[in-house]
């Protein structure tokens, strides 16, 4: 069975950081993209970075020098350390996973299986 677990979000203070980690079972990385998408009240969900099969990453414009990408395959975990955080990231952060066959990565409808999500939330 696969399955997606986020953890490490939380209340944080604008300025401040948090690490999200996102521990998959059921498959390994190999052959998968990994996405962070959030979703505020009232708004889309909106991708946040993703980091592809091959090692390659990107963020969106919002959060790109902000936020880091990064996997550890051995632990089959991929998190995402956000620093500088603002008020308006204050969402639930969720992962997915997705047989990686296009570059739509930052498109929800790529990804096959999602965690159950975290809040973040970002004090002024």
């Amino acid at each position: 069975e696969v399955q997606l677990v986020e953890s490490g979000g939380g209340l944080v203070q604008a300025g401040g950081s948090l690490k999200l980690s996102c521990t998959a079972s059921g498959f390994t990385f190999d052959d998968y993209a990994i996405g962070w998408f959030r979703q505020a009240p009232g708004k889309d969900r909106e991708g946040v970075s993703y980091i592809s099969s091959d090692g390659s990453t990107d963020y969106a414009d919002s959060v790109k020098g902000r936020f880091t990408i990064s996997s550890d395959n051995a632990k089959n975990t991929v998190y995402l350390q956000m620093n500088s955080l603002k008020p308006e990231d204050t969402a639930v952060y969720y992962c997915a996973a997705g047989v990686d066959y296009s570059n739509a990565y930052f498109y929800p409808e790529f990804y096959d299986h999602w965690g159950q999500g975290t809040q973040v939330t970002v004090s002024s």
